[in-house]
């Protein structure tokens, strides 16, 4: 079948039908299902989407179908899923609620590639940032740390206790109040709006399904894993700082990360927050350690996180992705992108 150019007016984007989502988990596995079987893959895809961040019209599936205009049946040639999600906007102080899309499975058939198709959604896997801002998309910072897996002595863990399933729930409220009055206070005397994703139970509940579901099916023997995240104290019990995390398995010679979703603090101007976290990183890397985990990694670290990095490895750098992984943002408010600031980018926006 000959294909039209990408201004054909017989390319139309619609929202999936059953069969054709079917279709495009099937086309799209090898770049998606990292360890899992195809039928692994699918399965957890049909699992993701019961729950509560992403059931009842959370998800959409979404195609650019071709109709011939001499009839027939219509054609997918390229896909994505977006899912919404809550998030803030602050400007002058004042803070409101807004809903965000996030953008993924984006996914272009070998044979479709190329061709400009939904303003080429896809080209390879490492689109990259120039493919972003070519689109109507402004690339906002890509960057990571990695710290390498490592077994703790108990007593250096004495001051950190790791987070279950029963903990996050509080975690993601007081998150929740905490970012809403650093929106205020960071826009407060600026004129640039910022904008933020929440860090809600629904949105970290759907991480924790997702490596649930991968660990129970390439480990089925194991026992389930057993923490969250950890938290510690900032000084003397009075305030706290926490982090989350999630296992991903992958595929092939690409490294198993034990990734660092959120790191969050009740102060985060306290003098002892770098040798706090630093704590975190530490019971991460025990956690990957104990796993089976590759690496740690953090996504979009703040100053203190490579400060906390560095003092348990001094060589750690900090890596700027110009491919792979690149947060970007469509902005639909007042004025262009660049005006915008983009708070707490980090993993656990990722979907």
């Amino acid at each position: 079948m000959e294909l039209p150019n990408r201004d054909s007016p017989h390319l139309h984007l619609v929202v999936a039908t059953q069969e054709e989502l079917l279709a495009q988990q099937h086309h799209n596995s090898s770049e998606w299902r990292d360890a899992l079987t195809l039928d692994a893959y699918l399965r957890r895809e049909e699992y993701l989407i019961q729950q509560n961040l992403t059931k009842d019209g959370g998800l959409t599936p979404w195609m650019l179908v071709y109709e011939p205009p001499e009839g027939g049946p219509r054609q997918v040639v390229c896909g994505c899923e977006s899912i919404k999600k809550k998030a803030l906007h602050a400007k002058e102080g004042r803070v409101t609620d807004v809903v965000a899309h996030g953008v993924a499975s984006v996914f272009c058939p070998p044979a479709y590639r190329g061709k400009g198709y939904a303003g080429r959604m896809i080209s390879e896997v490492d689109i990259g940032k120039t493919f972003y801002a070519a689109h109507g998309w402004k690339p906002f910072p890509s960057s990571h740390i990695a710290l390498p897996p490592k077994s703790t002595e108990e007593q250096a863990m004495a001051s950190v206790n790791l987070i279950q399933d029963h903990d996050v729930a509080e975690r993601c409220s007081v998150d929740e109040k905490l970012m809403r009055q650093r929106l205020a206070e960071s826009t407060s005397d600026s004129p640039r709006p910022a904008v933020a994703l929440i860090p809600d139970l629904a949105t970290l509940q759907w991480h924790a399904a997702r490596e649930d579901f991968v660990h129970h099916e390439l480990h089925p023997k194991e026992s389930a894993l057993q923490s969250r995240g950890a938290i510690t104290d900032l000084a003397q019990g009075a305030q706290k700082v926490w982090c989350l995390w999630a296992h991903v398995w992958t595929q092939g010679n690409a490294p198993n990360i034990l990734y660092i979703l959120r790191i969050a603090a009740e102060d985060e101007g306290h003098s002892e927050l770098v040798q706090s976290i630093a704590r975190l990183l530490v019971a991460a890397q025990n956690e990957a350690k104990a796993s089976g985990m590759d690496v740690v990694q953090m996504w979009n670290p703040s100053e203190a996180t490579v400060a906390a990095a560095r003092s348990i490895m001094p060589e750690v750098e900090v890596v700027q992705r110009e491919k792979d992984s690149i947060t970007s943002l469509r902005w639909y408010g007042e004025g262009p992108e660049e005006s915008v600031d983009w708070l707490c980018n980090e993993k656990y926006g990722w979907c």
